[in-house]
């Protein structure tokens, strides 16, 4: 099994943080994610699968950008968690 979610990244955000699911214009939802890390040398996007792992209680190594890794909207995999359950931890605080 594996979680699918997109996100939507603020790089250079100040702080590592889940900011919750907004709409996203589209009929869809996406997570709102700030890292502090640059949009460079793929710093954000190992910014936003460590902080994901921590939120949702998973080892680092399960969480990935599968998709957009240049891009601020991405499609990250969790390996081990079904979709459902990703947005219920994440929509309890972690």
């Amino acid at each position: 099994m594996t979680a699918r979610l997109r996100v939507r990244v603020t790089p250079r955000g100040g702080a590592d943080r889940v900011e919750g699911f907004r709409p996203d214009g589209e009929g869809g939802e996406l997570l709102r994610l700030r890292v502090r890390a640059a949009p460079a040398d793929g710093e954000a996007n190992a910014a936003v699968e460590a902080l994901l792992a921590k939120a949702l209680d998973v080892p680092r190594s399960r969480v990935r950008v599968a998709r957009g890794g240049a891009a601020r909207i991405k499609t990250v995999e969790i390996e081990g968690l079904e979709t459902a359950e990703a947005r219920a931890r994440l929509a309890a605080g972690g």
